[in-house]
């Protein structure tokens, strides 16, 4: 996912960036864990919205959390927040071993 906030690329680059990240953050996932079933969305629009309306045809949801408050590992990012709040699925926010 990502927004217009930084337009020193092409949309199609956005996207062409996006997909490999993804790519990049899911390898081997697939084959170590086989049962789960991943939907992989890149489009242009605010992360939080996406996520929720991705969520309605969710189990559960997944989303990281950084950390990069003044009270890193205490607070929620307002993505991660937000989906926590106002996801009618369940909702686990991953946050990156220290």
């Amino acid at each position: 996912m990502w927004s217009e906030f930084f337009r020193y690329v092409s949309r199609d680059e956005m996207a062409e960036q996006a997909r490999a990240i993804q790519s990049e953050s899911l390898a081997g996932r697939t084959e170590r864990y086989p049962d789960v079933d991943v939907v992989r969305v890149v489009v242009e629009d605010r992360p939080a919205r996406r996520l929720l309306r991705e969520a309605d045809k969710a189990q559960l949801v997944v989303v990281g959390s950084r950390g990069r408050g003044g009270f890193a590992g205490m607070t929620l990012g307002s993505v991660s927040r937000a989906v926590v709040h106002r996801s009618e699925v369940p909702v686990i926010v991953a946050r990156p071993r220290d």
